[in-house]
């Protein structure tokens, strides 16, 4: 280390003006990662719902590689009105018109006339719905539908019309806006607080500024590579609100524990070159630790075949690895440039140090009442406390035996922004399950409607008359419910193609919106009476892909897909990788501190205590998005369901950040244990070293992950929230009555090791270190006000 560090001394200014260059570069790729990134993700790999998308990218009327819906509500006229037609063909007219928006074919009210416009007319006669299918890849649609959305939305906006695209891509691309707000919202709120706690703690500008920085570099750093993997790969809109968060707490987390025992080596009189080694021997040491078991948490995340997760999983390991590499390598590096400063003056308003020769004072005054007088009080009743703080730890993870998990649809655009209006406007005029139907796609290997008898051609109308009887079915529309509607006789003869061309240009756009141009694949679209996520809605997405199932025509096939079937698949795909994922992640886990710590049983505590932290993090969650504690104040509405990819992530993330503390706080115990002390002292002092910077540590990332919950968009709201308060209950009721209370009871069986010659006994006594450490210098390294 000692090498290293003079290494690092002679090379300190090359290194700074790599840190500068980076952060140029990385900072002009990271302005326009916004733009690249995909709101897509969900679709589990080879699933139905993924082949029933495909399948109908191409050969449809109103489908296209992107498909939207137009909604046009008239607040001023009703649909038997001339004025509403007037109104609404010139929106329509202008909508189709609009060159970024690239309409290749359309069906619905704009494309028909007469009483064939009556079932696209909502209950309320004031709305209608076209669907439009765009000559627009799905990436280009979502950064080109927010811009457009807000032109439809200043031409119309006085005239009493909502005029609005509504669909998969709209929303995402609404998400992809209302992420950077919520993300600039966030850094507003959460920079100038951290700047403000920081001082606090280091009451000094340099160290506060040293660890703005690092945080600061570690997320540019981190965005400015994520732009460019997406030039090769598609990375979820949320990656960089995720990124952003971790990047924030991680990188001020490990800046705060390599200043505070630099500025403690500094005081107790070392060089500059041998504080800086002492500091990354041992705090060092800690952030290293900390931010590999982070890493290969997070990297099981990977075993999760949905893209959307792996993305995320992408973002946090990539601003972890940063962060360590900036709090490594050029943090020292300013440490070896600065040298006395980061020891600073105190900011105002706090009183100015007095001049004069006399020695810098401890950073923390002693104090009668101390964290290690706590330590003992709580480890002189150890089973009494753990089992009150197992309790509390138990009751808040009661609700989380209610957990429902479904994939993110409209809901999670706040009310008042046009898609999330067009989107109520459907469910409002058409339904709760127009918004968001089911399609049973049906593929042939030959042109359907010249099957070999008509026995398996008759199938086709059995499969509708069969969906249409199920429970919880609105409507069921296909090619030949729309011929039958318009008094066609023999549906299946009048798809023929020659009879198909014979048909009336309305008719036969009908018909196309359901069946290809070559015939081979038929659409069947079933309308739910109820949100896609309701309990009767899943029942009917069984019963719908059993139906489909029977279809045993040679060469046929059928699949399910829309949105229920996106997030049944994709809840599959998270539920069926989970296991995989948490016991690899608690394998990974349990070896890497059992390497940092040299102990068989501390990693397994470790780990049983964060299972409880976890439990006692979803209960809150549940509480909150689920059912809606506090909904009004955090400006969400309840959905009856959690984002599904948030308890899993949450499940990782708190995870590494539980046993980024542990590691922070058992490496202080273990050197003081190998000093000499008995278990019961080992603890309290450890304690007490580290009492002070894991709070302050915890109230800054309670800061940044507080601002993110606070965002507008329901997913970053749920991590933030989740994280702000798994943080909290773990520098508190963890780190501070959990973990002595453990450790009072497992007592030497906490340094148990087989391989290791000290592991039945401490190096000294029980109650003299074999150093000389005053109680005045306990607390060296840091002030908490």
């Amino acid at each position: 280390m000692t090498s290293y560090v003079v290494g690092l001394r002679r090379l300190r200014w090359p290194v700074l003006a790599a840190w500068l260059l980076l952060l140029a570069i990385a900072g002009a790729g990271a302005l326009g990662l916004a733009d690249r990134l995909s709101g897509g993700g969900w679709y589990a790999a080879d699933s139905d719902s993924a082949r029933a998308i495909e399948a109908t990218r191409d050969g449809f009327v109103g489908r296209g590689d992107t498909t939207i819906t137009l909604v046009i509500r008239d607040d001023r006229y009703t649909a038997d009105q001339r004025n509403f037609t007037t109104r609404a063909t010139d929106a329509y007219d202008h909508v189709i018109g609009m060159p970024g928006l690239a309409v290749d074919s359309a069906y619905g009210w704009g494309t028909t006339s007469g009483a064939a416009r009556e079932p696209f007319v909502g209950d309320d006669d004031r709305t209608t719905v076209t669907t439009l299918g765009l000559d627009l890849p799905d990436g280009d649609a979502r950064r080109e539908l927010p811009q457009l959305q807000a032109d439809l939305d200043r031409i119309y906006a006085d005239q009493d019309l909502v005029v609005a695209l509504v669909g998969p891509a709209s929303v995402w691309g609404e998400i992809n806006v209302l992420s950077e707000h919520g993300l600039l919202r966030a850094e507003l709120l959460a920079l100038p607080l951290l700047v403000v706690i920081m001082l606090a703690i280091y009451r000094g500008w340099i160290a506060a500024g040293m660890s703005l920085m690092v945080a600061i570099t570690s997320v540019v750093w981190t965005l400015g590579l994520l732009s460019v993997v997406t030039r090769f790969t598609e990375l979820s809109v949320f990656v960089q609100n995720a990124a952003t968060m971790l990047g924030l707490g991680v990188a001020v987390d490990y800046s705060l524990f390599l200043i505070a025992r630099y500025r403690e080596q500094r005081l107790a009189g070392q060089n500059g070159t041998a504080a800086l080694t002492a500091a990354l021997h041992t705090a060092g040491h800690t952030v290293l630790g900390s931010g590999l078991t982070v890493v290969l948490a997070m990297s099981t995340l990977f075993l999760i075949d949905l893209p959307v997760i792996r993305s995320l999983a992408l973002g946090a390991v990539v601003v972890v690895t940063v962060a360590m590499i900036v709090n490594l390598i050029v943090l020292p590096a300013f440490l070896l440039v600065l040298g006395d400063r980061i020891l600073g003056d105190r900011p105002w308003p706090l009183p100015a140090r007095r001049p004069g020769p006399a020695p810098r004072r401890a950073l923390v005054e002693p104090t009668r009442l101390s964290w290690q007088s706590w330590a003992r009080w709580v480890m002189r009743r150890p089973v009494v406390f753990l089992l009150l703080g197992l309790t509390v730890m138990g009751i808040l993870a009661a609700p989380a035996t209610q957990l429902a998990t479904f994939t993110p649809d409209a809901r999670i655009v706040p009310p008042g922004v046009s898609v999330r209006t067009g989107w109520d406007a459907i469910r409002d005029g058409f339904g709760d399950g127009a918004a968001s139907p089911m399609n049973v796609v049906v593929e042939s290997e030959r042109p359907l409607t010249s099957l070999p008898t008509s026995q398996e051609r008759e199938i086709l109308i059995e499969l509708v008359n069969d969906l249409d009887n199920l429970s919880h079915v609105d409507s069921v529309t296909s090619a030949t419910t729309v011929l039958s509607d318009a008094k066609v006789p023999r549906p299946l003869t009048a798809l023929e193609p020659d009879n198909r061309d014979r048909l009336p240009d309305e008719l036969a756009d009908a018909v196309g919106h359901f069946l290809s141009d070559d015939s081979r694949t038929l659409v069947v679209q079933v309308i739910p009476d109820g949100t896609a996520a309701s309990p009767d809605t899943l029942e009917l997405l069984d019963r719908v892909r059993e139906r489909a199932a029977e279809i045993s025509i040679p060469g046929v096939t059928a699949v399910v897909g829309g949105e229920t079937a996106e997030g049944v698949d994709g809840n599959a795909a998270i539920r069926d990788g989970l296991p995989l994922v948490a016991g690899t992640m608690l394998v990974v886990i349990y070896l890497l501190l059992l390497i940092i710590f040299r102990s068989v049983f501390l990693p397994l505590k470790a780990i049983a205590l964060n299972v409880a932290s976890v439990g006692a993090t979803y209960g809150v969650v549940v509480l909150v998005f689920q059912h809606g504690l506090g909904a009004e104040l955090l400006g969400f509405e309840p959905t009856g369901q959690v984002t599904n990819f948030v308890p899993v992530l949450l499940l990782t993330l708190l995870f590494s950040l539980s046993t980024d503390y542990e590691v922070f706080l058992l490496s202080r115990v273990r050197e003081e244990w190998r000093k000499g002390y008995d278990n019961t002292t080992s603890v309290a002092r450890g304690l007490e070293l580290t009492a002070p910077l894991i709070s302050g540590a915890a109230v800054l990332m309670i800061t940044v992950f507080s601002a993110f919950a606070l965002a507008s968009v329901l997913p970053v709201q749920e991590l933030g929230l989740g994280m702000a308060f798994a943080i909290a209950i773990d520098a508190t009721l963890v780190r501070l009555v959990l973990v002595p209370a453990s450790m009072r009871l497992m007592g030497r069986w906490n340094w148990w090791n087989p391989w290791s010659k000290h592991a039945q006994q401490p190096a000294g006594g029980d109650s003299t270190p074999s150093q000389n450490y005053s109680s005045e210098r306990i607390n060296e390294g840091i002030r908490v006000s």
